[in-house]
């Protein structure tokens, strides 16, 4: 896994230098890291923090090629939190892998501490169990049920635009 890291972060780091370099979305606070590469479902997934983007990654893994795409094409992918959209990224020095952006852009991250420590919560929450419907519902049927009676309607007469304009539902 340290290879295809070094590689990810080798390829990254070229991008940052040539096509990257220089503009106004890219946080020179940030650098290039890759953040909590796993193994799921054969594939590889990890957050890859650039100083334009802090992006989730997903890439082949040995026995598990990922799918050819177009350019504009959006793959989905379920993981434990939830469903999301991954777009293709064709680097010749890395083969075709997936991103989807997380972050974009990451010009208010204060520094490299800092967007590491969203992608290790982003990778923690990634396999966390989203709550099932039925559960969700019987939690907000509950806080209904707990919730304070409703005042009386604050306006006692129907209101025109005009009048909420002009603030008519003030007016005792």
């Amino acid at each position: 896994m340290d290879a295809v890291v070094e590689k990810l972060e080798a390829v990254f780091n070229d991008i940052a230098r040539t096509r990257m370099a220089g503009l106004p979305i890219c946080n020179p606070a940030l650098r290039v890291q890759v953040v909590g590469l796993r193994e799921w479902r054969k594939y590889q997934v990890g957050v890859l923090v650039t100083p334009w983007t802090i992006s989730l990654v997903l890439l082949a893994g040995a026995d598990a090629p990922l799918k050819a795409m177009q350019p504009e094409e959006k793959m989905y992918w379920d993981f434990p939190s939830g469903k999301y959209e991954f777009m293709v990224l064709n680097e010749a020095e890395l083969g075709t892998c997936q991103i989807c952006s997380l972050i974009s852009p990451v010009t208010n991250v204060a520094s490299q501490a800092d967007a590491v420590n969203v992608a290790e919560q982003v990778m923690a929450a990634l396999f966390v169990l989203k709550p099932t419907e039925p559960k969700q519902k019987i939690e907000h049927e509950a806080m209904l049920k707990n919730a304070l009676p409703m005042s009386e309607p604050v306006v006692k007469k129907p209101l025109s635009r005009r009048d909420f304009l002009r603030g008519a539902f003030l007016e005792k």
